[in-house]
């Protein structure tokens, strides 16, 4: 694969020469950690399914790594292949992005709720080589879809079946054979490494363009967000990190999987969130910190309120992906004795604002945080103009942890010649230079911290024989933040309801998640004289009761 990474080297030297690109990459952190403390536990996986839990010292993590690496080389992985992976948060996602980090490989995290339809975009956009799936999970056969798509695939050559059994199975193929222990294993693992300027992760993000796009970034990207963010929060060595996001997410991956070996730290991986069993986690793995977005603190604060069992050794909840209701703050800091963290990012740059340990808790529902050391924002007008504080617009970014671009989509990299990347949100900053997103002006729905693209599921609806006009609105929604509601003008004559809906977009392999949960049906819709839906209108007519 050719990677397109073109934001990356017009910003190498000055990156270089303030100190914020490290030049390191997993693979030098991951040494470093068992020349200081191998024997120290490195990651606790906990499979709620079979109740099995692994565990590993730095010294086992890289022994499998190396093992792994070695074994995916055998099956033809090479320098720059795309590995793609759909896995839940258990330990065979740690080790594969470390193996593929000992190879040069590219890994593809993919979010385990992705169905045909998702994935056989973004493995054909990726080229993947090799995809891993789990036999099932969470009563879903993922091998027999993958199999399935295996056709419409050309460039997959391979196909790993976590507990499979058979010929494909990932135990039989990498980690049973000692591969690392062949004549040419040293050689495989030392001439393959790769850069920190190299790609080693390729992420899918849902936008307004109707197709997900293919984030690119590299070891100094990464971690120059996971440095500034572990100092901020004050981590290290000593923390130990409670990770129920998926690391098929931008949250699980950076601050799950590779910032607790940057800290030399401690992880517990939770494949299921599950609230009672993460506060069980949290008391007998003396759990510091953890990364959620509001539905996880909601669930988690409500159990361990209703249990009477406190979690005293939590000491942080950074929470992200919707704004947090003040009255939830104060009751999780009451509930979990936690210091609640507001914060805002993407994937193409990681967390961007948290606020700090010493500020007022009343910012955690009233910001989103100021910007990580390394990090600019601005809030421009529609001319470009900057904007003075506390007046709302579009956000702009620049970051030294700014992704490399969009794979083969350079043209929607949005980043100007000085570097400010437009996130596509509206926000203000106030005068202590926190801001608040105020809106989105990309058409992307946070449902529980999921993105819901809305242009494929409307392209999708318009294609229904029923359907004349069709858009897709947020609601509130107490728990998940926001949920997404269908408005639909039917044909002349014709008819649709919400099941039929339902089934209509289940039956084009669409994710669960991204299904409307509501369906409004209208005569018009409201719009402008050129005929475009005015769907601020829509909101607003849905808020008033007016729907």
């Amino acid at each position: 694969m050719e990677f397109d990474a073109v934001l990356l080297a017009p910003r190498r030297a000055d990156a270089i020469a303030r100190g914020l690109w490290r030049d390191r990459t997993i693979n030098d952190e991951l040494d470093a950690c068992v020349a200081a403390c191998p024997d120290k536990l490195a990651l606790t996986a906990v499979r709620l399914d079979t109740r099995d839990v692994r565990r590993f010292t730095y010294r086992e993590l890289a022994a499998l790594a190396d093992r792994i690496a070695v074994g995916l080389s055998r099956l033809g992985v090479v320098r720059n292949d795309v590995v793609a992976m759909q896995l839940p948060n258990w330990w065979q996602f740690s080790l594969l992005y470390l193996a593929c980090s000992r190879i040069g490989a590219v890994l593809n995290p993919l979010m385990p709720i992705f169905r045909e339809r998702e994935l056989s975009f973004m493995l054909n956009h990726g080229e993947a080589r090799v995809l891993v799936v789990p036999k099932t999970f969470r009563n879903f056969d993922h091998e027999a879809m993958a199999r399935g798509l295996r056709p419409g695939l050309p460039a997959l050559q391979r196909i790993i079946v976590v507990d499979g059994g058979g010929a494909d199975d990932f135990d039989t193929l990498l980690t049973k054979p000692e591969w690392e222990k062949a004549s040419d294993a040293g050689a495989i693992l030392m001439q393959n490494r790769p850069g920190p300027d190299d790609i080693t992760q390729l992420i899918y993000t849902s936008g307004t363009t109707g197709e997900p796009k293919g984030v690119m970034h590299s070891a100094n990207t990464l971690m120059a967000n996971i440095v500034p963010y572990a100092q901020r929060l004050n981590l290290g060595a000593d923390d130990v990190v409670l990770m129920g996001s998926p690391m098929a997410h931008q949250t699980g991956f950076m601050y799950g999987l590779a910032m607790p070996i940057m800290l030399k730290a401690s992880v517990i991986l939770q494949d299921v969130w599950d609230p009672a069993k993460a506060a069980d986690l949290i008391r007998t793995e003396k759990a510091t910190f953890t990364m959620a977005s509001t539905p996880f603190l909601a669930d988690l604060t409500r159990v361990v309120t209703e249990s009477g069992q406190p979690v005293p050794t939590l000491r942080t909840f950074l929470c992200a992906g919707a704004p947090i209701p003040g009255p939830l703050v104060e009751q999780a800091q009451a509930g979990l004795g936690a210091k609640i963290v507001s914060a805002w990012g993407m994937t193409e740059n990681g967390a961007v604002t948290l606020i700090k340990l010493d500020d007022d808790d009343k910012l955690a529902s009233t910001t989103d945080g100021c910007p990580l050391p390394g990090v600019e924002v601005k809030v421009v007008d529609s001319e470009g103009a900057s904007l003075p504080s506390g007046e709302s617009g579009k956000l702009l970014v620049r970051a030294c942890s700014n992704f490399g671009g969009y794979l083969k989509r350079p043209q929607w990299n949005g980043t100007d010649s000085k570097g400010w990347f437009d996130t596509g949100d509206l926000a203000y900053i106030n005068a202590n230079g926190y801001i608040r997103i105020a809106g989105r002006s990309k058409d992307v729905i946070i449902r529980g911290g999921e993105n819901i693209p809305v242009v494929e599921i409307e392209g999708l609806l318009y294609s229904h024989p029923a359907v004349a006009q069709a858009a897709i609105i947020a609601f509130p929604d107490e728990r998940l933040g926001e949920r997404a509601c269908a408005v639909i003008v039917p044909k002349s004559g014709q008819t649709i309801d919400f099941a039929g809906m339902v089934e209509f977009l289940k039956s084009h392999k669409l994710a669960v998640q991204y299904i409307p949960e509501k369906l409004i049906v209208r005569d018009a819709m409201p719009a402008t004289p050129s005929g475009k839906i005015q769907k601020f209108r829509l909101r607003d007519m849905l808020k008033q009761g007016e729907l």
